[in-house]
């Protein structure tokens, strides 16, 4: 995946700018990003503080790392299963 030129904090630090006054066109063509990617950011983190930002980040990280380990275990799993209907 791509990294992003913006971090989480900077995105809503310019999702807040809206709040401020600023016109959508205003910011996009400011930290030139397209008006698309400003309202994708809006639906994701709009809303959000900073600090709920980093919550959310660490939750997909924690989620990403117990779906892999369920895909570990449940080979494992399936393995030993067949292993034990052979020798039988």
């Amino acid at each position: 995946m791509k990294a992003g030129r913006f971090s989480e904090s900077q995105i809503v630090a310019i999702l807040k700018q809206q709040d401020s006054g600023q016109t959508v066109a205003q910011i996009t063509r400011e930290h030139g990003v397209s008006e698309a990617t400003f309202y994708n950011w809006k639906a994701k983190y709009g809303g959000m503080q900073v600090s709920e930002v980093k919550r959310l980040k660490d939750l997909e990280e924690e989620n990403r790392r117990l779906k892999k380990m369920y895909a570990e275990l449940s080979l494992q799993h399936e393995i030993t299963k067949e292993a034990l209907q052979k020798k039988w």
